[in-house]
């Protein structure tokens, strides 16, 4: 049984990353076509995306960053997602251009290095 919501714990982990680099590049791709080619300004930066991609990665996050401090009680990797989450949150709320864009990379990238260490911590 341990062994599976380790398993489980260690998919989440992986999936946080994978959506936090999706996340980021989403977000400098919306930049680029919209600056470039002035296309797609309505739904990449649609705020109904941003606000379903925050309540995805806090539930990711929460999750498999909270699991890991109950397995490895290390609770660094859960307040530097926390850290990063709060960005992301505080990027809804400049509006959308370069400061949104900003807070959600640097954001995404605490996120991201959470749940790298949480993996290693769990190893």
């Amino acid at each position: 049984m341990e062994q599976l919501q380790l398993s489980i714990r260690d998919r989440f982990d992986r999936a946080g990353i994978v959506l936090s680099g999706l996340c980021a590049l989403h977000c400098v791709l919306g930049i680029v076509l919209v600056t470039a080619l002035g296309v797609g300004g309505e739904l990449l930066f649609a705020p109904e995306i941003h606000e379903v991609g925050l309540a995805i990665a806090i539930a990711v996050g929460a999750l498999s960053l909270g699991l890991g401090v109950l397995r490895h009680g290390n609770a660094g990797p859960l307040l530097l997602g926390v850290t990063g989450l709060a960005l992301m949150g505080g990027a809804l709320a400049v509006g959308h251009g370069v400061s949104e864009a900003i807070l959600t990379i640097c954001g995404v990238a605490l996120v991201a290095a959470a749940h790298l260490r949480n993996l290693r911590h769990a190893s």
